[in-house]
């Protein structure tokens, strides 16, 4: 029974028609490497993330319009969106990602809903080098009073899909 099984469940691992999400390879990009796509469900069940998915952890940092520097649309091109816009390094996250940040889920949001935790990776920001981002709060510093606990900690940040155009409003 047990030869039955294992034998089964190799044929379903490389048989399977789960979906592939493509996340960032370590080899620089190798085609040629194995994907694991029932290693990565079962991780995934156990974890709680997407298969296929990888985890950073990232400094946040807080803007918003108003202060110096900052204009009234993200490096795409697309109006900054208040708590959902974010300002990445690009060699990290590129822009058009979206990712879920799970600190952020249940902080109100302008139109007095909750956060869902995702945002949208449309700016980039000279001092955004590495593994640090920019949380977009909306306008003026006490758009900011939400993400305040947020400020200067390690955040939980998972690519979850890409967008096209610019993010939702």
């Amino acid at each position: 029974m047990r030869r039955t099984l294992a034998g089964f469940l190799a044929i379903f691992a490389m048989s399977t028609a789960l979906p592939a999400f493509a996340g960032p390879s370590s080899s620089g990009g190798d085609s040629a490497q194995r994907s694991d796509p029932l290693g990565d469900l079962i991780t995934g069940a156990l974890t709680g993330t997407m298969p296929g998915s990888v985890e950073y952890k990232m400094k946040a940092t807080l803007y918003h319009a108003g202060a110096k520097g900052i204009r009234a649309l993200d490096s795409l091109g697309c109006k900054v969106v208040a708590m959902r816009t974010l300002a990445v390094d690009k060699t990290v996250i590129p822009r058009r990602t979206v990712v879920f940040i799970k600190e952020t889920v249940g902080l109100p949001m302008p139109n007095g809903e909750k956060h869902d935790g995702y945002w949208y990776a449309s700016d980039i920001g000279g001092a955004i080098k590495g593994n640090k981002l920019d949380l977009f709060s909306g306008q003026g510093a006490a758009s900011m009073k939400p993400l305040m606990d947020l400020n200067l900690s390690t955040l939980s940040v998972i690519k979850v899909g890409e967008f096209k155009g610019c993010p939702p409003e």
